[in-house]
């Protein structure tokens, strides 16, 4: 089934523009590791899903993009279509020329339905175009105007259109210490309206992937260039082709109704976090090695700490034992509990790894059974030349600290008035 990606804003279509280069270039390259009629199996899944094919052999992408500025539009029509080897439909992008100032109100209530009937008509034809319709992915930014406001407007009218279809919203939380000085307000009023029209929002923190850039991608001089790189590297480990819980020969049909089935088995509970583990410059790849009992034992502490990457792991959070229900120090451990999980392993020996580790009923909330809770995809298939590599999408309470964070900032500014 088919995902067509709404970008919207600066940073969803300078984020989407990555995305769609990532996958492209993980479905071209020759370090698949796995048998060729794998291989071409799993070129064939991620071109169904992310691109449609044309007479010119380059691979369109699925794709609408909104801004209201034409700048960063333009820069990304134009790097896709030089590249070669992707590009963007001529027909799918809508531009305005004076932006929505951060203010999420002048996305939502000004922008958004003055042109609400250009925006869905590009997104129907899109949806029309392809075969199997598998749901709608969103990219935005929660701090901005265009990304908060105006995507959160366009998530409603997707709703509204395609009551039946799922739909993901990839949200990026903004800076702890600030880009704009509304974006707590602009936070706060995306979320709340995003609980309503979507069916789950996968979130990434602007301060965990700056950190990832410059601790375990060595990067001295961070760009956003740089930030969005990590952000679609993580996104394709979890969006390409896998092969579902069951262990069918076949990957994953409808990738967002699997992940939804997966991962939120109650309407209230709809955050969730990726993390993804290696992470490192592709120069050092050869003189790397991993082992899989290795990154998984990583992975799980990552997941019980709430660590967002593999260094600097707190070790000592451990579970709590079975009827406990006070931990045993007078010091709070700061254990994350999780609702549901989602192991997505890739690469070399796949299918001899032992995830019993992730099933550990104190890793979950006791008003679900583990076995429900958790699941693991897996594919031979390596990704982005990484010749094993796990990713784990979690439902969990990763995100009660920057919530509580951001809630009280944007209270306070308020109360302040």
């Amino acid at each position: 089934m088919s995902i067509v990606t709404v970008q919207l804003g600066q940073c969803g279509n300078q984020i989407g523009h990555e995305v769609f280069s990532a996958l492209c270039s993980d479905i071209r390259g020759t370090h698949g590791l796995c048998s060729k009629n794998e291989n071409q199996s799993y070129q064939d899944s991620c071109k169904e899903r992310f691109f449609c094919e044309e007479e010119s052999a380059v691979p369109v992408a699925r794709a609408v993009l909104v801004d209201m500025e034409p700048k960063v539009i333009s820069q990304a029509l134009s790097m896709a279509a030089s590249s070669g080897h992707w590009r963007y439909s001529s027909h799918s992008h809508f531009c305005q020329k004076q932006g929505s100032g951060n203010n999420w109100a002048n996305g939502y209530c000004v922008h958004g339905p003055r042109h609400k009937e250009a925006i869905m008509n590009l997104v129907q034809k899109e949806a029309e175009r392809c075969d199997r319709l598998g749901g709608f992915f969103t990219i935005m930014s929660m701090a901005g105007g265009t990304g908060s406001g105006l995507g959160a407007f366009v998530t409603q009218c997707l709703r509204d259109a395609f009551p039946t279809s799922f739909i993901l919203n990839h949200v990026i939380w903004p800076y702890g210490t600030g880009e704009v000085i509304v974006q707590n307000y602009n936070s706060v009023l995306t979320l709340s309206h995003l609980y309503h029209s979507s069916d789950a929002l996968l979130v990434h923190e602007n301060d965990v992937i700056h950190k990832i850039c410059a601790q375990l991608m060595n990067i001295k001089q961070i760009s956003f260039r740089d930030v969005n790189q990590v952000i679609a590297h993580q996104l394709g480990s979890v969006f390409q082709p896998t092969h579902p819980a069951g262990g069918g020969s076949g990957y994953s049909r409808n990738p967002l109704g699997d992940l939804m089935e997966t991962l939120v088995p109650h309407p209230e509970f709809r955050m969730l976090g990726l993390r993804n583990i290696p992470q490192m410059p592709e120069s050092s790849l050869p003189y790397s090695t991993f082992s899989w009992p290795g990154l998984l034992k990583h992975l799980r502490q990552m997941l019980i700490a709430n660590a967002q990457m593999e260094e600097g792991i707190d070790w000592q959070v451990r579970p709590p034992q079975p009827g406990s229900s006070i931990p045993s120090t007078n010091k709070p451990l700061h254990f994350n509990t999780s609702i549901a999980n989602l192991l997505i392993l890739r690469g070399k020996d796949v299918h001899s790894v032992d995830v019993g580790s992730f099933q550990d009923p104190s890793l979950y909330t006791s008003w679900l059974n583990p076995q429900d809770a958790f699941n693991a995809w897996k594919t031979p298939r390596a990704f982005n030349k990484y010749e094993k590599s796990a990713a784990l999408v979690s439902n969990s309470q990763f995100l009660l600290k920057p919530l509580d964070s951001i809630v009280g900032k944007a209270w306070n500014m308020f109360a302040s008035k």
